[in-house]
């Protein structure tokens, strides 16, 4: 059985360190929990090392600044990582062949609100992906667009075999209540086409790697991911050799038939976890002490 607990205070002795979710766990993209950030508050009161590790297609200064407007302020962590940030230094630095391979024109697909992913990058940016030699996926053009309306530039940017940057693996979020795809779905729709993906952030081992430089890492065992989905923060804290506290009460609640306050039925957590193949050291219903 995979244990339940209450909040954080009944494991955080176990850990020196904790990587943890931000969509979901800390603020729904319009405001921040605050039992969430209660809890932030006592980890740091007692000496626990605290990374938010955020599947945001944004650099990490501009999550931490989010953040901050949300009322979690930058103190309550060491650290912001992002798989924005993550993308956006490999286009940086071309630091791999795959990269290095890439031509200079780009089309970047997503919102005016990741227009922050192309400051400094040395390409040209094109809004007609017939002119692009790779696609940058930041997400979706508006709130709400149903997966269907990209098929057109996926086929054509198939048909020229177009390789895309994903810049966030998550397939949905929860804004506000309201469910919206992200850039994973529209890059896991381009693969299934047999188009080329190179994916950013969770579940990706890579990206705990730069979680850890942040908090001059301890031991493995002695540090713990926290997050809503078993496809991205349990999958990844297990590639990443620690342990993984799934919250029941957020993106997989409505699954997991989860009350208003998080708290679901044993068996109904035991058979999510089953199907999906993943089992997290622990659940809580909320991120709270």
């Amino acid at each position: 059985m995979i244990p339940i607990h209450h909040g954080l205070s009944d494991l955080a002795e176990r850990y020196d360190a904790f990587v943890i979710d931000l969509w979901g766990v800390l603020h729904d993209g319009v405001r921040a929990f605050p039992e969430a950030v209660a809890c932030l508050e006592q980890l740091r009161a007692h000496d626990k090392r605290v990374v938010i590790l955020s599947n945001a297609p944004r650099r990490a200064a501009e999550v931490a600044a989010r953040n901050a407007e949300l009322g979690i302020a930058r103190e309550l962590c060491d650290g912001v990582m992002s798989s924005g940030e993550a993308a956006w230094r490999h286009l940086a630095r071309r630091d791999d062949p795959w990269y290095r391979a890439l031509g200079r024109r780009c089309h970047h697909l997503g919102p005016a609100r990741d227009r922050g992913m192309r400051d400094g990058l040395d390409y040209d940016f094109v809004e007609d992906p017939a002119q692009a030699d790779f696609i940058l996926n930041t997400g979706t053009l508006d709130f709400g667009d149903p997966p269907a309306r990209y098929d057109a530039l996926l086929r054509a940017a198939l048909g020229r075999r177009l390789p895309m940057v994903c810049a966030n693996p998550d397939l949905e979020v929860i804004r506000g209540g309201r469910r919206e795809i992200c850039a994973g779905t529209i890059a896991r729709a381009y693969e299934e086409l047999g188009g080329e993906v190179r994916y950013h952030g969770k579940p990706h081992p890579e990206i705990y790697q730069d979680c850890f430089a942040l908090i001059a890492a301890p031991a493995r065992g002695r540090i713990a991911a926290i997050g809503d989905s078993l496809r991205t923060d349990i999958a990844g804290a297990r590639a990443a050799g620690i342990d993984g506290l799934f919250i029941t009460g957020g993106l997989q609640g409505e699954a997991l038939g989860a009350d208003a306050q998080g708290n679901v039925e044993p068996a109904r957590l035991e058979a999510l976890c089953a199907a999906a193949g993943e089992v997290p050291t622990a659940a809580l219903p909320v991120l709270r002490w």
